[in-house]
């Protein structure tokens, strides 16, 4: 009963940001997840959650999506979606759980410096942004900062880098899914039964994350989910050494 408390907090918590700032469920989630969860756990069970979630906040905005950029990012995502997923099953836990802990951290820290730059990049850089956006998200059930930082490089109105990104997790996580229902992971009794529960939290996170939304500064959120993730990437790196 504890466990399923925790990761239903855990669940809360992930999706009132991702309400906020319209992606980081994944980042927050799998790294806390994995403190007491296998990956194989982890990482689907926010995926699943991730995909409907991305109904939820990109359905009420199809029109500000820009879809020339999700097709530009869609076929190099899912070349890096069959690396990661391939890799999740395959290698051992440890040097795993020590990437995604370094790969949160190197985030974290991102978001609590406010490193960023100006202007427009080029196109071509999707090709990057994709394979390790679909790499990461079907390996750490995060793809979400490699696609943010090259959407809001893109795109200057926060709108449609939300709705953008969303519809692009439909696609690309929707293929994500497929890998792991055929790998099985998918068919677990427990992952069900979480997935089940989940629901819930989830839908209460993003609706009041979505009311903070309109009231808070998205560069004074960052700070904190930054923070968030510096501690919980350092988890990991404890996690594995102990």
């Amino acid at each position: 009963m504890a466990d399923t408390i925790l990761v239903l907090f855990i669940v809360l918590s992930a999706y009132f940001v991702r309400g906020i700032t319209g992606f980081g469920s994944g980042l927050i989630a799998v790294p806390l997840l994995a403190l007491s969860h296998p990956l194989q756990f982890a990482v689907p069970l926010v995926l699943a959650l991730d995909f409907t979630a991305s109904f939820i906040l990109g359905g009420t905005n199809t029109k500000k999506a820009d879809w020339a950029e999700i097709k530009m990012l869609l076929p190099f995502g899912l070349i890096g979606a069959c690396l990661g997923a391939f890799a999740l099953l395959k290698l051992p836990a440890a040097p795993v759980l020590l990437t995604l802990g370094a790969f949160t951290m190197f985030f974290g820290f991102r978001n609590i410096f406010g490193v960023s730059s100006e202007g427009q990049i080029s196109r071509a850089w999707a090709l990057p942004t994709g394979l390790i956006g679909g790499g990461a998200g079907a390996l750490f059930g995060t793809s979400g900062p490699p696609y943010i930082i090259y959407l809001t490089h893109r795109l200057k109105d926060k709108s449609a880098v939300r709705a953008t990104f969303s519809w692009l997790f439909v696609i690309d996580g929707g293929f994500r899914l497929g890998l792991f229902l055929v790998a099985g992971l998918l068919l677990e009794t427990k992952f069900q039964l979480a997935y089940a529960l989940s629901l819930i939290p989830m839908g209460i996170g993003l609706y009041v994350g979505n009311q903070v939304h309109l009231d808070i500064t998205t560069e004074a959120m960052l700070k904190v989910v930054g923070a968030l993730l510096v501690i919980s990437g350092a988890m990991l790196f404890v996690k594995v050494i102990l």
